[in-house]
């Protein structure tokens, strides 16, 4: 295989793309806005303006999109996956949405012959970049086998995670880890400081405690540069979609609604324009009462 067809082509789908690229696959690729699209093209990658016209051009689609209405379209709307008449029939969606979402649009799509890998990515745009990202896969086994080369320049780990949508899950459940680990670390370090302890030295007991791990040293890093990057965060979507499903499962998740719900508080008041450590650290020091100008 030769010929991949990328749908999404912003901060995590031109990492992955670009990386499939520099490993010899030729790649059509799709975006609603061209010009995400434009490192891809000067790679070589060839864009056309529709998920049928990538499906019709390609022998396999990937996907990496914002949210359930754009893979809905993508698969179902008008020049969608669903109105090809050649090419690929299979369809590798990487999106951060829920389960229910992606079972729904498999079950129309497997009806004229489709068949979807449901897949989750964890990560951010520079891991996905540095093709390290860990990705979770669910649905067929079999073609999860056959496709394993095609996703080894993305990954620095590949898991099959059982039946169709449960990638979905995957993903949603790190988040969920995530948003209360973020929160809860940050108020701690809170805390700390207020009792006269700073946080580079809880830095280095961290680092040097039964509780060090990657993300980790990568929330107290940030806590202690100070350095918030300033972009979109995914992750209250992704919780969101988890308490969603636990409403529905009846099962209580009073830790997970809380970190939700801090998330909220620093969208209300202005404080989330930033990956999920800034807002934390900013979403703390506004409520321990310190004022922009102190920062």
């Amino acid at each position: 295989m030769k010929t991949i067809g990328f749908i999404g082509t912003g901060g995590m789908g031109s990492g992955m793309a670009t990386n499939l690229i520099k490993s010899g696959y030729q790649l059509v690729v799709n975006d609603l806005n061209r010009d995400q699209a434009k490192v891809l093209e000067d790679q070589g990658a060839k864009f056309v303006n529709t998920p049928r016209e990538v499906a019709e051009n390609s022998e396999l689609v990937l996907s990496m999109l914002p949210n359930n209405d754009a893979v809905k379209t993508v698969g179902l709307g008008d020049g969608g996956l669903s109105e090809a008449g050649s090419g690929a029939k299979v369809w590798i969606d990487f999106s951060s949405i829920d389960k229910a979402t992606i079972v729904s649009i498999n079950s129309n799509l497997e009806k004229i012959g489709w068949t979807i890998i449901d897949a989750g990515a964890g990560g951010v745009e520079e891991v996905a970049a540095a093709g390290d990202l860990a990705l979770w896969i669910s649905g067929s086994e079999a073609l999860f086998e056959e496709y394993q080369e095609i996703l080894k320049p993305m990954a620095k780990s590949i898991l099959h995670v059982g039946e169709l949508g449960n990638a979905k899950l995957v993903k949603n459940a790190m988040a969920m880890f995530a948003a209360v680990q973020h929160m809860s670390l940050v108020e701690i370090c809170s805390w700390l400081k207020k009792g006269g302890l700073d946080e580079a030295t809880f830095q280095t007991i961290m680092t040097n405690s039964q509780q060090d791990s990657v993300a980790t040293r990568r929330i107290m890093e940030t806590v202690v540069s100070g350095n918030y990057k300033p972009r979109k965060s995914w992750m209250p979507k992704d919780v969101g979609f988890g308490l969603d499903m636990a409403r529905e499962m009846e099962v209580p998740m009073p830790f997970v609604g809380l970190a939700y719900q801090m998330f909220a508080i620093a969208q209300a008041t202005g404080k989330d324009g930033y990956e999920a450590t800034g807002i934390a650290c900013n979403l703390y020091d506004l409520i321990n009462g310190k004022r922009d100008e102190d920062n």
